[in-house]
């Protein structure tokens, strides 16, 4: 796999989570943890050659009360590796701009760390009003929320806590898998 290439299984299953966290050993896939019911894993992927991954992603289908069904994809990535822009459709690369500088529009636990979280301007891209983006800085990394669709954004008024997926051991056989993979 070239170095810039995007590793994401044919399928999302058990047996395809875990081969990504065997490639990606040592970097965080964050997931929503625990994992609401009716929600499942519907995509994953690494940027990066196997065991020297640059950024990871994964995304969630589900419903809220008020829009129905929803997809969050949350990338976990090391500054310059473009994938959250890649699948967040903004026209930067990097959020530094675009963040810290106004109070935070939504605070998520990422581990055991309260993270500050930026909500990310697309009106100059196709689909604008299609998805909200927020990011912030977790462990050192970029991490960017995708929430299709934008409305959703008003999910993380409730409490939100990401886990590494790595971490989280026997419970993962229980994972429900399934669903479209996000627009990119």
């Amino acid at each position: 796999m070239a170095p810039d290439e995007l590793w994401r299984p044919p399928e999302a299953s058990y047996t395809s989570l875990t081969e990504h966290l065997a490639r990606t050993a040592g970097f965080p896939t964050y997931l929503p943890w625990p994992l609401e019911p009716g929600w499942r894993v519907a995509d994953f992927g690494a940027l990066g050659e196997p065991g020297r991954p640059r950024a990871t992603m994964i995304a969630v289908h589900g419903a809220s009360p008020e829009d129905g069904g929803v997809a969050m994809t949350v990338i976990a990535e090391e500054p310059g590796s473009g994938l959250g822009a890649h699948v967040a459709g903004t026209v930067h690369s990097d959020p530094g701009a675009d963040i810290g500088d106004r109070p935070a529009d939504a605070r998520v636990r990422v581990g055991t760390s309260t993270v500050p979280l930026w909500a990310l301007s697309t009106h100059e891209v196709a689909g604008d009003l299609d998805r909200s983006v927020l990011a912030g800085e977790a462990e050192g990394r970029w991490i960017w929320l995708v929430l299709r669709p934008a409305s959703a954004l008003l999910m993380l008024g409730s409490p939100w806590h990401f886990t590494d997926a790595a971490g989280i051991g026997a419970p993962l056989v229980g994972l429900p898998f399934g669903g479209e993979p996000p627009a990119r």
